[in-house]
């Protein structure tokens, strides 16, 4: 039926702070940048991949009433909105110290797993975002 996933979504406070964090610091590019009339349809992807965008959605009309925009701004501001993103690189530790050097705030540095290398940080807004390196399987 199915096959492949195009678009994810998160929801952002603000999209040009969005924008200065997960293409200026992170590295993404911008895939899509248009005003579609009731909201700013912005997706970015990992650099020469488009295949896979993630949107980053203000919330507001006309998904959802202000009431509930409201809402959904303090639990994205807590980190609890339950959405995340997890990157791969070829070298997490690197990685990790290039971003360290741009001001990225961290919430778990590079640590050794059985799949892999990997860490944890969180954008302006609260998402949680993991990268890691896997290992080569035999």
């Amino acid at each position: 039926m199915f096959n492949a996933i195009t678009q994810s979504q998160i929801f952002v406070l603000d999209q040009d702070e969005a924008l200065d964090f997960y293409v200026g610091k992170l590295g993404l590019e911008i895939n899509t940048d248009a005003d579609i009339g009731f909201m700013r349809w912005l997706t970015v992807n990992v650099p020469g991949d488009p295949s896979r965008q993630i949107l980053l959605e203000k919330p507001g009309p006309p998904a959802m009433d202000e009431a509930t925009a409201e809402q959904v701004r303090e639990l994205v501001s807590k980190g609890a909105m339950g959405g995340w993103l997890i990157l791969t690189t070829d070298d997490c530790r690197k990685t990790y110290e290039t971003l360290l050097a741009k001001g990225v705030e961290f919430t778990e540095e590079p640590t050794e797993r059985p799949y892999g290398i990997d860490c944890g940080l969180r954008d302006p807004f609260g998402n949680r975002i993991r990268f890691g390196q896997l290992f080569q399987q035999p």
